[in-house]
């Protein structure tokens, strides 16, 4: 009955937003609408803080006003596409503002980009200009005469002075202050179905794919992770230390603040050793994360600043069980609400009920089907159907397109169609494949509300000893060794065996040496004999993008190849139970097919 009762009350304050229906394509609202709406409304209140510098809601819109007003007269117009690339800053969420108030779409690029992958995210999205901060400038230099824009189409903005802006751009810091700082009158006319971001993949594997985010999408995550996630309010601060390129940190983050009014702390990259003592110092009690970066700061020494700290509520996606327990017993975190999506994705998934290591609960129509994991391909029966999982199997998640789950896609039209599966339940019906393993769990009372959890990306699950492997979930097992900061787990092809081997590239905790031995006994009693890693491969740094994603394509390239790989590389041997170094004998045993496994 306490279950039941705390349950019902955790749900009905956030019923109406559970409730949400996203506007439709021709109502008149849009992000730069929202954002001067609550500016309005709490003008005096604080907007931002970064580096030193505070904005009030009314200084942070005039501030995009001008930047709006600068690129009307630079000849941005409505339906034009503006590339953005910049450091987390004042200037960029202002120029995202501006970008979405005159009606133009912004393509977030990451600001890691350079060379080939740059040219193609500025050019796929056919930007007419260029917004560049100081910071970046070089890596503009190096590709500016085949990005298809004339001089004058690069707006450079000042960052710490250290440079001056190039003959060949526009210094926008020059103009600025003679802008003026009204609302642009188109501003109330856009509607929500107009482009107003382009957010870009990974690109882990291959080229970064646009994905098209419309007014309606960015409305549709600010409103409710602002009510049912964050429970935001406006004398509420959230920590921002996100790419705002990213859609976590833009989307459920800095929409989330658009929407309730709540202050946000903005850091330019995120530091494990500051950000117990700059939550104490700004006070900010809503944090949006990555679930690796939560794995570092678990992994920081225990300091005074973490402890009574202020931080209540924390929502973001990727938080591995291992880690889960720090936050909630060590930093006393008492609301955590992971959620599941993708920036080109139709739904999303909510742990709205406080509920432990799950994604939560949708809305939306799912279906979990079978996946052969050695053919990479879904399992379909004899009259050709797919065919749903039982509970708790883990199966391919698709999510019904409908009208309340519209699917937006990417600017490449074939990307999108790849992405859409037809005539699945029946006839006329579409449906997204997330590309994502996933499945039901029991999480005790929960009104009925299915609950789900993440197993792994396609792909990333592998087939050993006629067992499915899930890189997750061993990677999380053997973070769990006292030895070991980092496991990144994948699967590697063994010549004349079926399946693939499993091996995990590690990195160490701060002082430790490998010790094979205990690492050893440490395995075998907590994986089966299936799941254990054949090779073991003992990093100085793990390879991460810049929002913490593991590398593996590089990884499963080098596989054990001692003769390409100067890290140390274990081995698990056939009827062995120890890992020891692998050894120019035994790896030629393995090339020649005549390993034993």
């Amino acid at each position: 009955m306490k279950e039941f009762i705390r349950v019902v009350k955790d749900f009905l304050p956030i019923l109406p937003a559970v409730l949400f229906q996203p506007p439709k394509d021709a109502d008149k609202k849009s992000l730069g609408r929202l954002f001067q709406e609550t500016a309005a409304r709490y003008e005096k209140r604080t907007a931002i803080i970064f580096e030193g510098r505070e904005l009030s809601w009314g200084q942070f819109n005039e501030l995009a006003n001008q930047y709006a007003h600068l690129l009307k007269k630079h000849g941005v117009k409505r339906g034009d596409s503006v590339a953005l690339m910049m450091e987390n800053r004042i200037e960029m969420l202002a120029c995202i503002v501006a970008v979405a108030k005159v009606g133009a779409a912004c393509g977030l690029i990451n600001t890691s980009l350079t060379g080939r992958p740059l040219v193609h995210c500025v050019t796929t999205t056919e930007s007419k200009k260029c917004i560049i901060g100081e910071e970046l400038i070089d890596s503009i230099v190096d590709v500016k005469s085949e990005l298809g824009l004339a001089d004058k189409d690069f707006l450079w903005v000042k960052d710490h002075g250290k440079k001056t802006c190039p003959e060949w751009a526009c210094d926008l810091a020059a103009e600025i202050d003679s802008m003026p700082i009204s609302n642009p009158p188109e501003t109330v006319e856009i509607t929500a179905g107009e482009k107003a971001l382009y957010v870009f993949t990974s690109g882990t594997t291959g080229l970064p794919k646009a994905a098209v985010i419309l007014h309606r999408r960015f409305l549709s995550a600010a409103e409710p992770y602002s009510r049912v996630a964050f429970r935001a309010k406006p004398e509420d601060r959230l920590y921002i230390c996100l790419p705002l390129y990213h859609f976590t940190g833009l989307g459920p983050g800095v929409g989330a603040c658009f929407y309730s009014g709540a202050s946000i702390f903005l850091r330019r990259k995120f530091s494990a050793s500051k950000f117990w003592p700059e939550v104490q110092e700004y006070k900010t009690n809503l944090f949006v994360y990555v679930g690796e970066l939560c794995r570092y700061l678990a992994a920081q020494p225990v300091c005074e600043a973490e402890k009574n700290n202020p931080l209540e509520t924390m929502v973001g996606n990727g938080l591995r069980p291992d880690v889960w327990g720090a936050f909630r017993d060590r930093f006393k975190v008492g609301r955590i609400s992971e959620m599941y999506g993708s920036s080109e994705g139709n739904a999303v998934f909510i742990n709205l009920l406080n509920k432990d290591r799950t994604i939560g609960t949708t809305s939306a129509k799912v279906m979990l089907v079978k996946y052969d994991i050695d053919a990479d391909e879904m399992v379909r029966s004899p009259k050709g159907k797919l065919i749903a999982v039982k509970k708790g199997e883990a199966g391919l998640l698709l999510t019904k397109i409908d009208d309340r789950y519209q699917f937006d896609g990417y600017k490449d039209k074939s990307a999108t169609a790849s992405k859409v599966l037809r005539d699945v339940v029946k006839r006329g019906d579409s449906w997204f494949n997330t590309g994502d393993l996933v499945r039901q769990i029991d999480v005790g009372f929960a009104l009925g509300l299915g609950h789900y959890q993440f197993v792994d990306r396609v792909g990333d699950t592998f087939r050993w000893r006629s067992e499915n492997v899930s890189t997750n979930e061993v990677g999380e097992i053997l973070n769990g060794s006292d030895q070991v900061d980092m496991a990144n787990v994948y699967g590697v092809e063994i010549p004349g065996i079926e399946g693939k081997a499993g091996m995990a590239a590690m990195t160490l905790n701060e002082g430790v040496s490998f010790d094979p031995v205990s690492f050893s006994t440490y395995v075998c009693s907590q994986l089966a004999a299936f799941a254990r890693p054949v090779f073991v491969r003992i990093q100085g740094q793990a390879e991460t993008t810049v929002t913490f994603k593991l590398f593996k394509g590089n990884l499963r390239k080098e596989a054990y190849d001692i003769n390409q790989i100067e890290d140390a590389i274990y081995i698990l041997k056939p009827g062995s139970s120890v890992y020891e170094l692998l050894d120019e004998e035994f790896y030629q045993k393995i090339v020649d097919g005549k390993s034993g496994y």
